[in-house]
């Protein structure tokens, strides 16, 4: 009994949790979010949902605008898995005869007709199973249906079509109707524990001025909140209102922070949205099929522009800069390229890790525990004094590297392979001090094995907060190229040369 009531608290604590990310929006006067609620709504699609004001809303993953977003939030105290087959079985959802399958139809039939403007998600700590055909269906990036994959042209015995006709048959609806379904679904898995969920709203409640939970305090009482307010009715909140409960409440005791926190965004992830936590956010997700770019030559002639626009207006009006850099390595590397050392400007990161932290210069005191690097140069035989940097700190690039090297760049003269001590892994980086450390004794190093003039080819496996304190001494370092992987194998899995800095600008006509 007390283990299952251990489990209850705990899917109500992920519930409580992912409405607040939402719900602080309110206090935002640039936010596009006017209500928020939970438990209300299309039955099975309940537990948390999203209201945007007309115009001023974020767009659905095919750019229509959106109104309503409707979650329903499925905690499990164990790891495990899910594929298509499971979203037709009421069991998958504790049900006893109707399936999230059809709770999504009926949602979608009576707040998305036409399949526009209302998403349905289901937000899970599990994940897509391995070899589902489910798994290449849904978009890792923003969680979505990829209607191209589902609908891919093949009959019934493929694989797509197997999962069509049985969709099909346990709904009773033709294609046309599944589409328009399809369109409206998203399975986000969100990997973070309760404490990464609680740790993450922490930053939200210090961004609004809010108490926030002493770490050494068990229990959050944000959770209990949410079922007060449950228990009297108030399901449902817009700006006014909820700032009012929070008065009631005295959840307010200081000013919010002034500095704003800036987006750049290449991908979306699919339970964490930029828009819902920054002041403003450059969206260069257009630009890209999933990983890789649609049209090699925007990396120069668009996303560096515009990045560089972005980043210059924000920091013209802002001395303190708050980033968060959802993109490739590519450009959190020119994003520091831009706002470079000589900038004048004190930039914070956050970073994923395991969690979400923040990383700046001088977050922490120097620990002489920290792993420094592991350098080796490898001769290519080439007589040139081009440098290839294969960056190992998340993972290990060099054989990658070696191999396309040897393929598509067998101009290089040398390999600088730079791992850190102990060898590459997620947790390699201390810290922002750390970071900003690595990023500073790698510059020397390629700066030592560079000869005047010569390039330096940049593959990185790295956090992107290191990442960008690298590209904050691009000036010195000079001219670089960075290449991006092929993570998805949609080019062959190997590199692409994705953008070379510093920028040539053409010379105007006379």
């Amino acid at each position: 009994m007390t283990q299952a009531v251990a489990i209850i608290r705990d899917g109500h604590a992920y519930q409580a949790r992912q409405f607040w990310q939402k719900a602080l929006r309110l206090l935002d006067p640039a936010s596009g979010i006017v209500k928020v609620g939970f438990e209300g709504g299309p039955k099975g699609f309940d537990d948390v949902w999203v209201e945007y004001e007309p115009g001023k809303g974020r767009n659905d993953h095919y750019g229509e605008p959106l109104r309503r977003e409707h979650l329903q939030c499925k905690w499990h105290v164990a790891s495990g898995d899910f594929g298509y087959e499971d979203l037709i079985d009421p069991d998958f959802i504790n049900a006893s005869s109707v399936s999230l399958l059809k709770r999504a139809l009926e949602a979608q039939r009576l707040h998305a007709p036409e399949g526009i403007g209302s998403r349905f998600r289901l937000v899970t700590n599990w994940q897509l199973r391995r070899g589902d055909p489910l798994r290449t269906m849904v978009n890792q990036r923003h969680g979505f249906m990829r209607l191209e994959r589902l609908f891919d042209g093949t009959g019934d015995a493929s694989a797509a079509g197997k999962v069509r006709k049985i969709w099909r048959d346990h709904l009773e609806i033709d294609d046309a109707q599944l589409r328009r379904l399809a369109r409206t679904l998203g399975l986000g898995t969100d990997t973070q524990s309760l404490l990464d969920l609680r740790d993450n709203l922490d930053l939200h409640l210090e961004v609004r001025g809010m108490r926030r939970v002493p770490d050494n305090e068990d229990t959050c009482w944000y959770d209990d909140l949410t079922y007060q307010w449950l228990a009297a009715g108030r399901i449902e909140f817009d700006r006014d209102s909820f700032r009012d409960a929070c008065r009631q409440h005295n959840l307010f005791e200081a000013a919010p922070k002034t500095h704003i926190v800036f987006g750049v965004k290449s991908f979306e992830h699919s339970v964490d949205s930029l828009d819902d936590r920054c002041a403003s956010v450059l969206n260069l997700v257009p630009y890209f099929d999933d990983r890789p770019i649609r049209n090699q030559a925007d990396w120069a002639t668009s996303l560096y522009p515009e990045l560089r626009t972005f980043l210059l207006a924000a920091a013209a009006s802002n001395e303190h800069l708050r980033l968060i850099l959802d993109t490739h390595a590519t450009l959190a590397f020119a994003a520091g390229s831009v706002l470079n050392i000589k900038s004048g400007r004190h930039v914070e990161l956050e970073q994923r890790v395991l969690n979400r932290v923040i990383w700046r210069a001088g977050d922490t005191s120097r620990d002489p525990a920290w792993p420094q690097w592991d350098f080796s140069l490898d001769p290519l035989g080439a007589e040139t004094p081009d440098v290839a940097v294969a960056v190992c700190l998340t993972h290990d690039v060099a054989p990658a590297v070696k191999r396309y090297l040897a393929a598509a760049l067998p101009g290089a003269g040398s390999l600088l392979v730079a791992t850190p001590q102990g060898g590459a892994n997620s947790r390699a980086v201390a810290s922002g001090q750390h970071a900003f450390d690595l990023a500073e004794s790698l510059a020397q190093r390629i700066n030592a094995e560079r000869a005047p003039g010569a390039r330096v080819h940049l593959f990185i496996a790295a956090p992107n907060a290191f990442t960008f304190f690298l590209g904050q001494r691009q000036p010195s370092i000079g001219a670089i190229t960075m290449y991006e992987f092929d993570f998805e194998g949609q080019n062959g899995g190997t590199y692409t040369p994705s953008v070379a800095l510093p920028i040539t600008r053409p010379t105007p006509a006379a």
